[in-house]
């Protein structure tokens, strides 16, 4: 914890250096040279106008917008310092090539496009975001983390080749250690053992100097994003994925992260209701390269991914699609929100959701309140106890705006739900690690699982169903704070797409 503290400091001193250097540029020059404010407010004018017109979600840009025209210096200033470290990261940009050199693993099979060519939600998917449709798949879907958690465990003790593992949490506890101890084993065994982890995420968790040790056992190990004092805008840019692969036979995914409080061995926020899926079959494929992709951008030694790759072809073919995806802020798809507003904008009878955190643009209200319009029974279960108090007040102002348009949100009484799911239709869902908040939908690096006409959306169903009869609905009078926290509420949600 002290390394933590110590680390985090030094970030955060290194951040408060550049927003200081930019503000006494911009008092040395307003107070100094006319003609130098005059161009920086012209230079501002110009790229708000930039911004107005490239931006993709007006609720994502207006705080810049409103620093560029209140404050056009020290607005100017900032923008310029953030864009240029953002286009000059060696790490964004190792992503970028690994990306684009990567892409040709994600190949769709001609007999199943031909099957879904007139299904707009899967076409995309495939299309557009790059990530084949599959149909050959058993998935089992885990409405707890410790359920997961003990498959986890017996399918890590049959690992034979490889075993990926890839997640925004790691903390030491049962969970990480009883990992921790088979992997040790496997290693032993020849297994290729690979890990990776975000540090802001483990900035509380893991020592710095905790790669070392797991090299020192033999297991790969790569942390993303190092944090650093003069990076700026790219520490945004958390990977938050939760991935899981092993010999390319199964993989898991979900919202668990791997600590305690996961599987309800730490208790923290009341009961924490999250969950996971495993899927076995050609869709793991989508995950391995998913994985393979982020860790050949900073670890290069993998000339063949397709050596990672299991072959299903004995397996019975099932019905239904299942198409894992990622989320990726360094290219112009914004497919998680894409694959959440296609389902409400689809959707005929129902949409049921569960988020941590509810901090969304106008575009998914707009989408919402538009199904309750149509008719559509929409219901969204969100924590009865906060994790973060701050972002529990930003997701209660938008309760109020939802609420107001016929929206049912529920609050999970026992605790905190960390879920990330959206189920419609009995039709489809989609599982996996995208909040519905500014960070996931357009910063972070997720992933999520679509699935359409497949058994296990009955199984995601019935937790909803049970997890909504455990809720409490919150009432109008409720959804409607008082005003000093309205006041409160509006200046949260100014700086939301900055938090």
């Amino acid at each position: 914890m002290k390394m933590a503290i110590k680390r985090g400091i030094i970030v955060a001193l290194g951040l408060i250096l550049q927003i200081s250097l930019s503000l006494s540029m911009y008092l040395f020059f307003i107070d100094r040279v006319v003609i130098i404010h005059l161009f920086f407010e012209i230079l501002g004018l110009l790229l708000t106008l930039n911004l107005i017109r490239n931006s993709k979600d007006y609720s994502y840009t207006l705080p810049i917008i409103l620093s560029l025209i209140v404050f056009p210096i020290l607005g100017t200033l900032l923008y310029i310092i953030l864009n240029r470290n953002k286009k000059h990261s060696k790490t964004l940009k190792k992503l970028q090539q690994s990306e684009k050199d990567n892409k040709k693993y994600l190949v769709q099979d001609k007999k199943i496009r031909e099957e879904f060519k007139e299904n707009s939600k899967i076409r995309y998917l495939s299309d557009f975001s790059g990530y084949p449709a599959t149909k050959n798949n058993d998935v089992t879907y885990y409405p707890l983390g410790e359920i997961a958690f003990k498959d986890m465990l017996e399918e890590l003790k049959k690992a034979e080749k490889f075993i990926f593992f890839e997640y925004f949490i790691v903390a030491h506890g049962k969970m990480w250690d009883s990992i921790l101890e088979i992997l040790e084993e496997k290693v032993k065994q020849g297994v290729d053992v690979r890990v990776m982890y975000d540090d802001m995420g483990c900035i509380s968790t893991l020592s710095k100097s905790y790669p070392k040790e797991l090299e020192a056992k033999g297991i790969k190990c790569i942390v993303f994003n190092k944090l650093n004092p003069i990076a700026g805008v790219i520490m945004n840019n958390r990977d938050h994925r939760k991935i899981l692969v092993i010999d390319g036979k199964v993989a898991f995914s979900g919202g668990i992260n791997i600590a305690d409080e996961y599987i309800n061995v730490d208790i923290k926020y009341g009961h924490w209701k999250d969950n996971a899926i495993r899927i076995s079959g050609d869709a793991v494929w989508n995950y391995s390269v998913m994985f393979l992709t982020m860790w050949n951008a900073f670890r290069k030694e993998d000339e063949d991914f397709y050596r990672f790759k299991h072959d299903f072809t004995n397996k019975p073919e099932t019905n239904g699609y299942v198409i894992p995806y990622g989320e990726t802020p360094l290219d112009e798809e914004i497919t998680g929100e894409d694959v959440y507003l296609n389902i409400i904008n689809q959707s005929n009878h129902y949409v049921y959701i569960f988020t941590p955190y509810l901090i969304i643009d106008t575009d998914m209200i707009n989408a919402l309140n538009l199904a309750v319009k149509r008719g559509v029974d929409v219901r969204i279960v969100i924590p009865g106890i906060p994790d973060k108090k701050i972002v529990y007040t930003l997701s209660e102002s938008y309760v109020e705006t939802l609420v107001k348009g016929g929206v049912k949100i529920y609050k999970y009484t026992p605790g905190f739900i960390h879920s990330k799911v959206f189920i419609s239709d009995d039709k489809v869902a989609t599982v996996g690690t995208i909040n519905m908040d500014y960070r996931s939908l357009y910063l972070h690096f997720e992933c999520g699982c679509y699935f359409e006409e497949v058994d296990v959306i009955k199984d995601i169903k019935k937790d909803v169903m049970e997890t909504i009869e455990k809720s409490s609905e919150v009432s109008k009078k409720e959804a409607y704070p008082h005003f000093i926290k309205s006041i409160f509420q509006a200046l949260l949600r100014l700086v939301a797409p900055l938090m």
